[in-house]
């Protein structure tokens, strides 16, 4: 009732399912092989590409033709967070500035005249008048008063 194999028969169809096994393999390994490869290939695509870009935008080369900005740029002032300490430090240094000026003869006797004796040894002075400026058409800049502005002010309600 059943079907009836020889030996033979049996041991050439397992034959024939391993070597489609290995077939199979084979394929699978071609294919993961081609396509690492394939990877590999855009990745290096891609690479130059953005090295082509940078090339593209490299302005190394200008260098030599543009001004040494080095010797004209002014080292910036150096910014510092004040620490408590700092800060105590700081107030009571300006606090006894400040009790020295009050007790100072000068000042006692004239107060704006010594600070205005002050800033005028310390503060660089100042030469030139400031510069109006002026429109495209000649006129100056600033609102004019109107005449029925002027008016209004000098009439009595």
């Amino acid at each position: 009732m059943g079907k009836t194999t020889s030996r033979g028969d049996a041991a050439a169809r397992a034959e024939r399912k391993f070597d489609k096994k290995l077939d199979f393999y084979a394929k699978v390994r071609q294919t993961v092989a081609s396509l690492s490869t394939n990877k590999a290939i855009a990745k290096n695509k891609k690479v130059r590409s953005r090295q082509k870009k940078l090339k593209a935008y490299d302005l190394s080369t200008l260098t030599e033709f543009l001004p040494d900005l080095k010797a004209s740029q002014q080292p910036k002032p150096a910014e510092f967070k004040l620490k408590s300490k700092t800060r105590k430090n700081l107030v009571l240094k300006e606090d006894n500035q400040l009790q020295a000026v009050i007790n100072h003869p000068a000042f006692q006797s004239d107060p704006l005249g010594a600070i205005h004796q002050h800033l005028q040894s310390t503060q660089p002075a100042v030469d030139e008048k400031p510069k109006i400026r002026e429109n495209k058409n000649g006129n100056r800049k600033g609102k004019k008063k109107s005449k029925a502005s002027a008016g209004l002010q000098s009439m009595e309600i």
